[in-house]
């Protein structure tokens, strides 16, 4: 019986040689956090600094051990792993950082009675005194800028969505790769990177001249936003089409199906999920915006409900005049608090449409056979 398990545990030995055990990366990581808030107590302890020094006593640790028992080339892909984890622990930290800040300070804003369902109209500096003073509920709400917010976002949309779309389609199906073809591009890729402010002011220009001086509505915040969603769109839908087979537009073309046709019951339908997805996505990078809507839309403390006729709030606009003049001066805790409260509406929305995109995408996408 010995001689028969003997040579199944000198293989077993053989092959576990020259091997990090599985438990290294753990017990690195214990040595590295105590050695870590030993350093930091000397020089004052922070939980970012103690996070800092463990993570490259980690990674000096398993590297220099791995170097030991595995050789060179082992702890070469050993630091390469930790350089690429701790790459992407940097890079989530900020947004952590931004969640919980947002999550620990905007929940109370969003408990209050009425703040999803009533305006700031009428509200003055004596009640949010009132709510410091004597403890009473903060009154006021986001009603008005979340309704402003949806419709010239909405509208915003209606204007880019054709705009852009009938653009990629003309880039891909007509184009050619001619001088117009290319003045397009090198147009839409200016307009990617232009700033937001610059939107706003092109808006509020044309219709001073159009309209007449000072006029501000949510159509014209509309039509700002929609110079900074027509080239998202383009460049979306234009990498969407161009990706759909060509075969599938010679099969339509030798059936004798129009051009026009072709693209509207073909190549839409093919490419539906990503172009979707995109303008999904550009409807959340401008519903954020805040320079634009205060140059093209201004403050409003009431309800709007039409986006063609006066001033308009917006959950961006309402946020910034919230911080920057608040409702009573001598008591900005309850300004805060809603200020707080409707940054994270805007990022519940900004999350909303996100799963949205990934949801419209999965269901749009083309069905594959076995």
């Amino acid at each position: 019986m010995t001689s028969t398990l003997t040579p199944v545990r000198s293989k077993r030995s053989a092959l576990t040689k020259g091997q990090l055990p599985k438990y290294a990366p753990y017990v690195v990581l214990a040595a590295a956090l105590i050695a870590g808030a030993a350093i930091l107590a000397l020089v004052g302890f922070n939980a970012f600094g103690w996070g800092i020094v463990s993570a490259i006593l980690f990674a000096v640790g398993l590297v220099s051990w791995s170097a030991a028992v595995e050789g060179s080339r082992k702890a070469k892909d050993k630091l390469a792993t930790c350089l690429v984890v701790g790459s992407f622990l940097i890079a989530l930290l900020p947004l952590i950082s931004v969640i919980w800040t947002v999550l620990v300070n905007g929940i109370p804003g969003l408990l209050n009675p009425g703040f999803l369902t009533t305006s700031m109209n009428g509200v003055t500096g004596v009640y949010d005194n009132r709510a410091v003073e004597e403890g009473a509920p903060v009154i006021g709400g986001i009603y008005h800028a979340l309704l402003g917010t949806i419709q010239i976002t909405l509208l915003a949309t209606v204007i880019s969505v054709p705009v852009g779309l009938l653009t990629a389609i003309y880039l891909v199906e007509y184009g050619n790769d001619g001088r117009l073809a290319r003045a397009i591009t090198f147009f839409v890729d200016v307009m990617t990177g232009i700033p937001s402010i610059v939107a706003g002011l092109f808006a509020a220009a044309f219709f001073f001249a159009v309209v007449g001086p000072g006029t501000k509505t949510g159509a014209v915040a509309a039509v700002a936003l929609s110079v900074l969603m027509i080239p998202v769109v383009v460049r979306s839908s234009e990498e969407m089409l161009k990706i759909v087979p060509n075969e599938l537009r010679e099969a339509a073309y030798a059936l004798g199906v129009r051009k026009w046709r072709t693209i509207l019951k073909v190549v839409i339908p093919t490419a539906i999920s990503g172009i979707a997805s995109g303008v999904t996505l550009a409807i959340a990078r401008v519903i954020g915006e805040t320079a634009p809507i205060l140059v093209t839309a201004g403050f409003a403390t009431s309800i709007n409900s039409n986006v063609f006729s006066g001033w308009m709030a917006s959950l961006p606009t309402f946020i910034y005049t919230q911080i920057l003049n608040p409702t009573s001066p001598a008591n900005p805790d309850p300004s805060s608090q809603r200020a707080w409260g409707a940054a994270l509406v805007l990022i519940i929305l900004v999350m909303v449409l996100n799963l949205a995109a990934r949801l419209i995408a999965r269901t749009f996408a083309p069905k594959t056979g076995r």
